[in-house]
C-alpha cells in the first residue's frame, strides 16, 4: 500500500473518534486483500476505490464511513462462498466495535458492505458513492476492462466455459439494462458511456 493509501486510513479511524488506528488491523486486511484465490479482488482493486474515492468524496454525507467501507468490502472473498459480503461487513463491524466506533457508525457502515452484494438499487449517497466506486471498473479504459475480465475468469477457473459465460452475459446484460449504471453525478457524468460501450463490447465478445 502506498504511504497516501495508509494516511487515507488513519485520518477515516481518526474522524470516528478513534485517536490511535489499529495498525495490526492493517497488516490483516492487507494480507487477506493479497490472498491467493484472488486474481480481480486484489490490493489493484481496492487501491482503484480508494483512488476514486479520493476524487469523489464531496458527494459522501460521511465520507470516513464510505472509506472503511470500501477497505472491508472484499475483506473476505471466498469464490465458492455466497455470504462473502456478510462476512465481510461482520469483520468491520467485529473490528469496530473493538476500537470503540459508535454503535451508529458501525450499523451504517455494515449495511454499505452489504450493499455491495448488488442485489438492490443504492439508497442514499454515501451507499450510491460506494457501489459506484466498486463499479467503476466498467467504466475503465478498454485496456484495463479487458484485463478485469480475464481476471474475473481466473477467479472462476473452476466453473466450466459452458456455465460461466452464459452467466456472465447475463449478468452484463443486467447492467446494461439499468437506466443508470452510476447514480452520482460526478461518475455517471466521466464513467456511464465508457462503461455502456465496454459492456456491449464484451456482451457481444461473449456471443
Amino acid at each position: 500500500m502506498t504511504i497516501g493509501t495508509e494516511q487515507g486510513w488513519s485520518d477515516a479511524w481518526r474522524a470516528l473518534g478513534v485517536a490511535l488506528p489499529p495498525t495490526d488491523l492493517l497488516q490483516s486486511l492487507t494480507l487477506a486483500w493479497r490472498e491467493p484465490q484472488r486474481h480481480y479482488h486484489t490490493l489493484q482493486h481496492l487501491e482503484e476505490c480508494l483512488m476514486w474515492f479520493d476524487g469523489q468524496k464531496a458527494a459522501a454525507d460521511r465520507p470516513a464511513e464510505v472509506a472503511l467501507a470500501l477497505w472491508f468490502h472484499d475483506a473476505v472473498y471466498d469464490v465458492h462462498a455466497h455470504d462473502n459480503e456478510a462476512r465481510s461487513a461482520d469483520w468491520a463491524r467485529d473490528e469496530m466495535h473493538a476500537a470503540g466506533v459508535a454503535d451508529e457508525a458501525v450499523d451504517r457502515m455494515h449495511a454499505l458492505i452489504m450493499a455491495t452484494r448488488h442485489d438492490a438499487l443504492p439508497q442514499g449517497a454515501d451507499a450510491q458513492l460506494l457501489i459506484d466506486i466498486d463499479l467503476a471498473i466498467l467504466g475503465a479504459a478498454p485496456q484495463r476492462f479487458d484485463e478485469y475480465e480475464q481476471q474475473v475468469r481466473a477467479e472462476y477457473a473452476h466453473v466450466p466455459d459452458a456455465i460461466f459465460w452464459p452467466r456472465r452475459r447475463a449478468l452484463l446484460q443486467r447492467f446494461v439494462q439499468r437506466d443508470a449504471l452510476y447514480a452520482t453525478p460526478g461518475m455517471h457524468a466521466l464513467l456511464e458511456a465508457p462503461a455502456r460501450a465496454n459492456l456491449a463490447r464484451s456482451i457481444d465478445r461473449i456471443a
